[in-house]
């Protein structure tokens, strides 16, 4: 049995989606993007910015889950430019300390225009 996860720390779905689904002693994140929950903008410009607005979202969806970004064991990384790779893996890196396994392709195009997004599932 699944369960929907939601916290107001993180930003709202844009969509017909959860910010994540806990089945079994895992969860599964949607897409986290580097939107403030705050405000509810895409406020960040730089890569480096938006990644760590990312990973400040992905790490609040985490904890709503009973789970940590220290528990991920799979991430899945979308740039819209492959040549911010350098400059998103320097602040991924930060907070993705036990190094999951991970795939990180070029997206043509990204929700809102942002840079990056990334999706985690971690074990609760």
């Amino acid at each position: 049995m699944s369960e929907k996860v939601y916290t107001k720390n993180a930003p709202d779905a844009i969509g017909p989606y959860s910010q994540a689904v806990k089945c079994g002693n895992l969860v599964f994140t949607s897409g986290q993007i580097a939107i403030n929950p705050e405000s509810g903008e895409v406020e960040a410009k730089t890569i480096a910015e938006q990644t760590e607005q990312v990973c400040k979202n992905l790490c609040a969806v985490l904890e709503a889950a009973g789970t940590s970004i220290d528990k991920a064991v799979k991430t899945t990384c979308f740039l819209a430019e492959m040549a911010d790779f350098a400059a998103f893996n320097e602040v991924y890196g930060k907070y993705f300390t036990s190094k999951p396994a991970r795939s990180c392709v070029a997206a043509k195009q990204l929700p809102k225009g942002v840079l990056c997004e990334v999706e985690v599932i971690a074990e609760i």
